[in-house]
């Protein structure tokens, strides 16, 4: 990825905060790297360097700043490609399973199978769109976290090693010397040096994002969509509970001050930390770039006068791809609220009961069932249709056959194709899949009738799905995004089929 220096450098001398995280300033004279809002004074343009992301100024040899805090940085653990290139599609998929924590137990090699591309390949496109290899931006994702963690939590050293994903406390140490000239201990802040958590609060870490950011809307969207016992929306605050490899747990999350929400992740595995950040990040959709989708979309008149409506509006994600599979098809062809019933009441007889812990959000009582939970079991007797019966059957025998089954693959079209490919299946439930569980910016369930009758009152005409497809061309490649501003425009009553 290519930056004009100049264009760079009067950003930086402007400490213009529309550019905090969009690229990172080396300093050639004390080999450290910032963000473009950094107090220190600014250097001479001749001592410094611009690089599009942080692992790239890591991987160049610079240290990051102990002032700025590039971890602080919105979306400093991964970039999303702006064009429709497949190229740079592939690397905005790369970088969400590495922040997902893929090459902590992978290697390249397998990455690159995943997405469809060679191991060289894949570099090569690492080094042009990001600067850095896979490993090193994995790397870097680990120190800013632990750097994280070091500022804003009491946690104990040696949990914050393993909890940022470092396989030993030697090697944790031994790359904070590296990085900071100094051991971990000594970059964490005084006030949390001495105070380790207390039972039952959990771990709270800020969640940065981009401003605009439209939280009503999206805790009006999670609201009206929450499966009894498992979610709730109390207060602003939007609460979980979480199965991850048998271990359960909870996350609540609220807004904060300074661009950011407040997690609180109470989960007593800490390697897993990295998974449920990267989840959240997808559920509450902090990767986007609200200024360059907006600006793409703005350029139809209709979309113009929806973003003027509700400026940052986001794409809420899925927690887990088999919840939002099943979700999508117990919506099929009802509403909502139906939808919600019948899911909790298969959380009610198949979920697995949540151990009651300190500190848990009250009304959370169940985790979401396990695809071997379905298999086998009378799901007509939940009052729904054969049909739609069966789909669920064919989906949990589908995951369990496939783990890997919701992972990002090698494009939009591949995922619907293999989505597809499941008993009850069709283009309208793998579209809107990829569009929240695999954040799919594209993604498009042009034959939605909340989609179709949202449009219509809009412009004052029926449409058909092949209309709707032709008027959507020029929404590529944020498709996804016109699509949940369609959807929010049309007022949220019962009868009204929005997606779920």
């Amino acid at each position: 990825m290519n930056l004009d220096h100049d264009i760079c450098y009067r950003a930086l001398a402007s400490r213009d905060a529309r550019f905090d995280g969009r690229f990172f300033i080396g300093v050639r004279t004390t080999g450290i790297y910032c963000r473009p809002i950094c107090p220190a004074p600014t250097a001479k343009p001749e001592n410094t360097l611009f690089f599009p992301t942080a692992a790239a100024a890591q991987e160049a040899g610079f240290r990051p700043c102990l002032r700025c805090r590039p971890e602080a940085a919105p979306d400093s653990g991964a970039w999303r490609g702006v064009s429709n290139s497949g190229y740079s599609n592939t690397v905005s998929r790369a970088l969400g399973l590495i922040e997902a924590g893929v090459l902590d137990e992978r290697g390249v090699a397998a990455l690159a199978e995943r997405l469809g591309v060679g191991e060289r390949q894949l570099r090569r496109l690492f080094a042009a769109h990001v600067g850095a290899s896979p490993l090193g931006v994995a790397q870097t994702r680990r120190v800013l976290l632990a750097r994280q963690l070091l500022h804003e939590t009491g946690m104990p050293i040696t949990d914050i090693a393993f909890a940022s994903g470092f396989g030993s406390i030697r090697r944790f140490n031994e790359v904070f010397q590296q990085l900071y000239g100094r051991p971990p201990s000594a970059l964490r802040r005084g006030a949390q040096a001495g105070q380790p958590p207390v039972a039952g609060e959990g771990v709270t870490l800020l969640l940065r994002y981009r401003p605009p950011y439209d939280w009503q809307a999206m805790l009006d969207f999670l609201s009206a969509r929450a499966i009894v016992g498992v979610e709730c929306v109390v207060d602003g605050v939007y609460s979980r509970s979480i199965g991850i490899n048998g271990v359960q747990g909870t996350v609540a999350v609220r807004q904060a001050q300074g661009n950011a929400l407040a997690a609180t992740i109470r989960f007593p595995r800490l390697t897993a930390l990295p998974v449920i950040i990267a989840r959240l990040r997808r559920v509450f959709d902090l990767a986007a770039d609200p200024e360059a989708i907006e600006r793409q979309l703005a350029a139809d008149p209709l979309m113009a006068r929806l973003i003027e409506a509700r400026p940052g509006l986001r794409v809420p994600g899925g927690w887990d791809g088999f919840e939002l599979a099943l979700r999508a098809v117990l919506g099929q062809q009802i509403t909502v609220s139906g939808a919600m019933k019948l899911a909790g009441k298969l959380v009610a007889r198949f979920g697995q009961p949540l151990r009651q812990l300190d500190g848990h959000p009250s009304g959370l009582t169940h985790v979401f069932p396990e695809p071997a939970d379905l298999i086998g079991a009378d799901l007509m007797s939940l009052g729904m249709p054969r049909s739609r019966s069966a789909t669920l059957t064919a989906v949990s025998e589908a995951l369990v056959a496939d783990p890997g089954l919701f992972d990002a693959g090698a494009s939009l079209q591949d995922a619907v194709a293999r989505f597809c490919q499941l008993r009850g299946i069709g283009d309208w439930t793998a579209q809107y899949i990829s569009l929240r569980q695999l954040r799919e910016p594209d993604a498009f369930p042009a034959g939605d009738v909340a989609l179709l009758k949202a449009l219509g009152l809009l412009e004052g005409t029926a449409a058909t799905s092949r209309q709707m497809l032709a008027r959507a061309e020029a929404w590529r490649p944020w498709r996804a995004y016109a699509a949940q501003h369609l959807w929010t425009s049309l007022a949220a009553t019962e009868a009204s089929p929005v997606p779920g």
